[in-house]
C-alpha cells in the first residue's frame, strides 16, 4: 500500500504482484486501482519491461512508422536519421526502439578524412619543429672550457643559492633535470672542485616513490644510494592540484659543495664581469 511521500515498502513484492496482474492482462488503472498506487512514475518501474495487453492497444496509423523505425535501427540508423526519415517525432522513435541494441558509432566519410587531414597537418608540424630542433643541435657541436665556464657561471647564477647579506655563503644547486645536473658537474669538473667536496641529496614529497627517486638520482650522478645524505621530505597537502606525479616525478637533486664561501664571491665576481661585458660585446658584434 501507498506510503507518505511516495515511497513504498516491500517496493520488489509489490512489483511481483505488478507484474503478476500485467501479464494477467490488467491495464495500469486496473493496477493502480487493485495496488492503492496512485504515483504515475512508481507504477511505471513496477511494471517496467512488461508489455501491455494487446486489448489496450488503440489502433494507430502509426504502427507501420513503428515496425519500419525498429527495422531502420536495426540497420543502425541513429534517432536522427530515423526521424528524418520517417518524419516523426525524435520521442515516438526512442519509445519504439529502446529495446533494440545500440548500433556501433560509424564516422561519416568526410568526417573520418578531415580527421586524417588533421592528422597529417600535426604530423608535419611535429616533423618540422623536430628538424629544427635537431639542427640546432648540430649548430653546437663542440664547446671549448671557456665556453663551458661561461656557461656554469649563468647557469649557477640562475639556478644556484645566492648569499643574502651576512649569511654565510655556499655553493648549493637543486633542480630537478638531470641535464643540468651534468652540466653543473662538469663546470665543477673545470674548476677542479674535487669529488670528495660534493654532497648529494634528493628533496621530494612525501607523497612520492622516495626509494626509486634516490636510485634515479644517485645512478644520474654515479654513486651509491647509500652515499647520499638523508632526503628531504616534502609534506603532502591532499588540497594542492600538484602536477609532478607519476613515474616521471624524481623530485630534486641538490648538490652541496664543501667550504665553498671563497668560490661562491668567485662566481659572484664572474658573473658581474660577463654583466658588464655583455654590452661591449653587443656592439662589437653590430654591422
Amino acid at each position: 500500500m501507498a506510503h507518505p511521500q511516495g515511497k513504498y515498502a516491500d517496493f520488489e513484492g509489490l512489483r511481483e504482484r505488478a507484474v503478476a496482474l500485467r501479464r494477467a492482462g490488467y491495464s495500469l488503472r486496473q493496477i493502480s486501482d487493485e495496488l492503492g498506487v496512485r504515483n504515475k512514475e512508481t507504477l511505471q518501474r513496477l511494471v517496467e519491461g512488461e508489455p501491455p495487453p494487446e486489448w489496450t492497444k488503440r489502433p494507430r496509423a502509426k504502427d507501420d512508422l513503428r515496425q519500419r523505425a525498429r527495422e531502420l535501427r536495426l540497420q543502425g540508423w541513429t534517432y536522427n536519421q530515423i526521424q528524418t526519415e520517417l518524419g516523426c517525432s525524435k520521442s515516438s522513435v526512442s519509445l519504439w526502439v529502446r529495446d533494440l541494441p545500440t548500433p556501433e558509432h560509424q564516422r561519416r566519410p568526410d568526417t573520418t578524412m578531415a580527421r586524417r587531414g588533421v592528422q597529417r597537418a600535426v604530423e608535419k608540424r611535429t616533423a618540422a619543429r623536430e628538424e629544427l630542433t635537431n639542427n640546432a643541435y648540430a649548430e653546437i657541436g663542440s664547446i671549448t672550457q671557456r665556453e663551458l665556464f661561461l656557461v656554469g657561471v649563468g647557469l649557477y647564477w640562475s639556478e644556484g643559492a645566492k648569499a643574502k647579506p651576512g649569511a654565510h655563503r655556499r655553493v648549493i644547486f637543486v633542480n630537478s633535470d638531470p641535464t643540468m645536473i651534468r652540466v653543473f658537474l662538469a663546470w665543477l669538473d673545470l674548476l677542479g672542485v674535487a669529488a670528495e667536496h660534493r654532497r648529494f641529496s634528493v628533496n621530494i614529497h612525501e607523497s612520492a616513490d622516495i626509494p626509486g627517486a634516490e636510485a634515479y638520482w644517485a645512478q644520474c650522478v654515479g654513486i651509491e644510494v647509500g652515499d647520499l645524505l638523508k632526503t628531504s621530505l616534502k609534506k603532502h597537502n591532499p588540497k594542492t592540484n600538484r602536477t609532478n606525479t607519476g613515474e616521471s616525478y624524481h623530485g630534486c637533486l641538490r648538490v652541496a659543495v664543501l667550504q665553498s664561501a671563497d668560490l661562491h664571491r668567485r662566481i659572484e665576481g664572474w658573473w658581474y664581469g660577463i654583466v658588464e661585458a655583455a654590452p661591449a660585446a653587443d656592439l662589437e658584434n653590430r654591422t
